[in-house]
């Protein structure tokens, strides 16, 4: 079977981000340049015990392919069920595991960055992944450590498990999204394993993505929160061009809000004020833009306003 992920050039990747990659968020992404997109975590439990709001955050816009799906668990049993539903689920071309993620609520269950604390357990819920998945790809998303950072401990384990590729932030689980960025750590791991590795963390704008993959030699970047508020960031790094006109950020930001519109219904407009907060960042008269739409819930206004402001 071909492959669908061409690691020969390096990959441009929408980080998994809950409330912000949605499908109509990363159907736009995709549109103007994203190589692969990920859904917003999913939890494990959630998708066992077949959570109505889980199934829909699987769906996927015909566009995104290749689409993987990034689950968070602690127990393998459990984590196979998940797999073996996703199994079923047609249009999904790899299950990624999240050991990154940082939440409280997430770390305090024994998920996300917690794994990263005990690669024992992480390779067995990896491999867990890797043995019942009939998906193309196994995946494993995850940062440097807990609070020390043993970038070369985690590659070699994520490796070891038969992994296709590792995304990696560039922070502790300690570290948040405050401290800084560890590119070296990025450049050990990528060293020390034969696997890909796609390089994550401060990546806010074409220049940096470009400085990240030539000090790393990652073969590819995630961006997670460089997106929010610009997406054209994808189409800055697949295009190779600085300068993103006014038009084609209007056409973006009015192509996300009809998807929005789409997918959640009536419902979308108020869901789309906190992303207008962040897209009306740096333009004149930001404030009372802000003001006026948070007001706002009428699908036909909103969208006046938003094709007035930009």
């Amino acid at each position: 079977m071909e492959k669908k992920i061409d690691f020969s050039k390096p990959l441009v990747v929408l980080a998994p981000l809950a409330g912000y990659t949605d499908l109509p968020f990363r159907s736009v992404v995709k549109k103007f340049g994203a190589d692969i997109t990920i859904s917003e975590m999913i939890s494990s439990n959630a998708l066992v015990y077949k959570s109505a709001k889980t199934l829909k955050m699987i769906e996927k816009s015909p566009s995104e392919d290749p689409y993987i799906v990034q689950i968070a668990g602690n127990n393998p049993e459990l984590v196979k069920e998940a797999v073996l539903i996703l199994n079923d689920i047609p249009g999904i071309d790899g299950i990624d595991l999240n050991c990154g993620c940082p939440a409280p609520k997430v770390f305090s269950h024994g998920s996300g960055s917690n794994l990263l604390g005990d690669l024992k357990k992480l390779e067995d819920i990896l491999s867990t992944v890797k043995k019942y998945s009939n998906k193309q790809y196994t995946t494993a998303k995850v940062r440097l450590g807990v609070n020390e950072k043993i970038p070369v401990d985690i590659g070699k384990a994520v490796e070891a498990c038969g992994a296709d590729y590792i995304a990696v932030h560039g922070r502790t689980r300690a570290g948040k999204y405050k401290a800084p960025v560890d590119y070296d750590a990025i450049k050990a791991m990528k060293e020390a394993v034969s696997i890909p590795v796609i390089a994550n963390g401060d990546i806010k704008d074409y220049d940096k993505a470009k400085e990240v993959l030539e000090y790393t030699k990652a073969d590819g970047v995630m961006i997670g929160r460089g997106a929010i508020g610009k997406p054209w960031i994808f189409y800055q790094l697949k295009h190779g061009v600085e300068d993103i006109s006014e038009e084609k950020k209007k056409e973006i930001i009015l192509e996300h809000y009809d998807a929005t519109l789409n997918f959640h219904g009536e419902h979308g407009t108020v869901m789309f004020r906190k992303l207008l907060h962040s897209y009306s960042k740096g333009y004149k008269g930001a404030h009372e833009f802000r003001d006026i739409i948070n007001r706002i819930s009428d699908a036909k206004v909103m969208r006046d306003m938003i094709d007035n402001f930009f």
